[in-house]
């Protein structure tokens, strides 16, 4: 593969410079990083120990601390959401964050694969069928930060471990307003479990029929009038085949991974209503795909600091720094040695958010604020011979993306009738951006440098919601929101045997425009049924569209069309629980002048039908049994629908049973019935995902 570029005088002359500005790039990316880290513990340090209970005055009420965000606003329901559970959370057959939020219809990643075999590039997630690209159209958020990558756009779903979590809030669509830049295709909100639902010391150690192992400990003491919890997590094994049979070569390999993360999360009261949150978080992943040598690694930290006011004037401040890293090693698939050393991808997102609600009466609940977030980062790779095994070319690419948002919105509750509505704009800049190669001994072979650009966007949304008698709510809403392309789309080429995909510094934001409606009925506890039927319109959809032979370049198309249905469902009879959801997409391209092939066809990785259903029973309260079903309809590799990856459905279960008073026996299998899952298709090559696996161990809190 090679680039397209121009010559530049003024770039660097030798490779020593070349990694000394990354070294200087690294070590001022860990300064920012240690600053953020020494700002956290001093906030998890000082105030957990200084808020003891007051001993003196016997009517003085305990302050309490929750360590949530702030309270849902009337109008929110407006907006078709569904909420996941803790118990939904840790209940799979793989205890991994993405087949939890899999029983959610209409959640997919842009692959089938999970977290132990996808690339991790291709780990975006979004919702409502706007796929198309491997970057995420949704807005993954933990405790308020954003969770997609500086670089990549995908999120590190394996650092992200649902043992932590208290809920996962899924809403489809509505992507402007408070949430920030990138709720394209809707906004998955991540809450950490607080001390209490841990115990002093909780974990779990589970081995699975490959001899696979995941290790996991929480200590959660209490300090003073506020609390830490300390979390750890390993997983390793030497993977599942993801080549089929007929396909495997001596080359080729399971896909064997290993990952760890870690989180810090403390919360202490600084005054009667006022909580101070801060959390590190700190991860690696390695993986290998396919072929001996094919080795990936991911890692990275974060910090925040977060201030949630619960009085009359309600507020959310925060602030926070991530570092994220990837390398990645490209092995031929014909010669099955080393094409191409993606050494290290240094990236860093910046950024905070203050939100105030003030109280303002008349059944009105104002929301004023603004947010930032700046990503930056630089690729470097060497291209390397498959015949002599040298570096034939050393590449850099990278660039700085920024977001300033202002919003503002209201809710009035009017009787049964609560109204919402709210603007938002959005400075964002892509600048910076820049592609270099350079010859093995560090001379330079060419460079370009591209125009900075800047643009106001202005986005809206607004809702009903009306209460009627007998547990009917009906809704309907409107919405608009924005997307900057990623560093990776704008200047990162990439090759999947036989294809070619190259990038694209000219790509302009995204564009969503829809509107839903839909109807909620609740009877008590028994039963609870919602649907939703949506309309959404992404125009300048970022695509990877296929321009000659084995040859795709990412594009801005004229729009993405999405119109469905959505359901879901909830019952319970007596120790008997059911939960599922349903999703039918119509989804078509429309190519525009810069790709008429792709008018009227399927995004690529865009299934038709989704289904999840989970029954679970509970004989006791320290028993629990559960099977989930899920259907992903048929789907294509590619943008021209000529790659099929047939529809499937899988079958996955989970046993918990107690073993005397404070551990418990748990027993957990994915795909029950050994479905086969195609993955990928490229070239006939095709990827599969993992297979029956059954997992037995012991889960403990003391």
């Amino acid at each position: 593969m090679s680039w397209l570029l121009i010559s530049n005088p003024a770039a660097p002359a030798s490779l020593s410079a070349l990694r000394n500005r990354g070294r200087e790039r690294r070590a001022h990316i860990s300064r920012i990083d240690s600053r953020a880290a020494l700002l956290a513990f001093a906030a998890l340090g000082a105030p957990l120990t200084a808020q003891e209970p007051e001993t003196g005055d016997e009517g003085a009420e305990a302050i309490v601390v929750t360590g949530r965000a702030l309270p849902d606003t009337p109008g929110s329901p407006a907006y078709g959401t569904i909420t996941l559970e803790r118990e939904a959370l840790l209940a799979t057959g793989s205890g991994r964050l993405e087949d939890a939020l899999g029983t959610v219809a209409g959640f997919q990643q842009f692959r089938r694969s999970d977290s132990r075999s996808a690339n991790p590039t291709a780990q975006g997630v979004t919702l409502r069928a706007l796929g198309g690209n491997a970057a995420s159209r949704a807005l993954v958020l933990l405790d308020g930060v954003p969770m997609v990558d500086p670089f990549f756009g995908q999120v590190p779903l394996s650092a992200l471990a649902p043992e932590r979590l208290a809920s996962a809030r899924v809403t489809r669509g509505g992507g402007s307003g408070p949430f920030g830049a990138g709720a394209l295709a809707g906004t998955i909100e991540l809450a950490s479990a607080p001390a209490g639902d841990f115990g002093p010391l909780s974990g779990s150690a589970l081995v699975n029929d490959r001899a696979e192992t995941e290790l996991s400990a929480t200590l959660a003491p209490s300090l003073g009038a506020g609390f830490a919890t300390l979390s750890g997590r390993w997983d390793r094994g030497g993977g599942f085949w993801t080549t089929p049979e007929s396909q495997r070569v001596a080359a080729s390999v399971p896909a064997r991974h290993e990952s760890w993360s870690m989180q810090l999360r403390g919360v202490a009261p600084l005054g009667e209503a006022v909580e101070l949150q801060a959390r590190l978080l700190a991860f690696r992943d390695r993986r290998v795909l396919r072929f001996a040598g094919a080795e990936n690694a991911t890692e990275g930290e974060d910090a925040s600091l977060r201030l949630i006011g619960q009085g009359r004037w309600r507020f959310d401040a925060l602030a926070y720094v991530q570092r994220r890293d990837f390398s990645n090693v490209v092995v031929s698939s014909t010669r099955f040695v080393p094409a191409l050393d993606q050494r290290e991808t240094p990236a860093t997102g910046l950024g905070g958010k203050f939100e105030l609600r003030p109280p303002v009466g008349g059944g009105h609940v104002p929301r004023l604020g603004a947010d930032y977030r700046k990503a930056l980062g630089t690729l470097q790779e060497d291209a390397i011979s498959t015949v002599t095994g040298r570096v034939t070319e050393r590449r850099l690419a990278g660039g700085a993306n920024t977001d300033l948002g202002l919003f503002a919105e209201d809710d009035w509750t009017l009787g049964a009738l609560t109204l919402t509505a709210g603007a938002r704009a959005d400075r964002t800049t892509i600048r910076e951006g820049f592609t270099e190669a350079r010859s093995p001994a560090g001379v330079a072979i060419a460079r370009a440098d591209f125009p900075d650009r800047a643009d106001w966007s202005a986005s809206f949304r607004g809702g009903a919601l009306l209460r009627l008698d007998g547990g009917l709510a009906l809704r309907a809403a409107a919405y608009s929101g924005l997307r900057l392309p990623t560093l990776n789309e704008l200047y990162r080429a990439f090759v999947i045997f036989p294809v070619t995909t190259r990038a694209n510094a000219a790509l302009r934001n995204e564009r969503l425009e829809g509107y839903e409606i839909g109807a909620d009925w609740r009877a008590g506890e028994a039963l609870s049924l919602a649907v939703t039927a949506f309309d959404n319109r992404v125009r300048d959809a970022i695509a990877n569209v296929t321009i000659g032979p084995n040859l795709r370049q990412r594009r801005n198309i004229a729009a993405i069309e999405a119109r469905g249905i959505e359901a879901a469902a909830r019952a319970r009879l007596g120790a008997l629980r059911f939960t599922g959801s349903l999703a039918w997409t119509d989804a078509v391209m429309r190519g525009g002048a810069e790709a008429a092939a792709l008018e009227g066809r399927r995004p690529a990785q865009t299934p038709r039908w989704s289904a999840s259903g989970t029954v679970s029973w509970r004989p006791r309260s320290d028993w629990l049994f559960s099977l989930t079903a899920r259907h992903v309809g048929a789907q294509f590799e590619d943008d021209l629908g000529t790659a099929l990856l047939p529809a499937v459905t899988t079958l996955d279960g989970y046993a918990e049973a107690p073993l005397g008073r404070r551990a418990a026996l748990v027993l957990r299998a994915e795909n029950l019935t050994d479905a086969e899952i195609v993955t990928q298709n490229q070239g006939g090559a095709i990827d599969l995902g993992a297979p029956r696996t059954v997992w037995l161990g012991v889960r403990f809190g003391m």
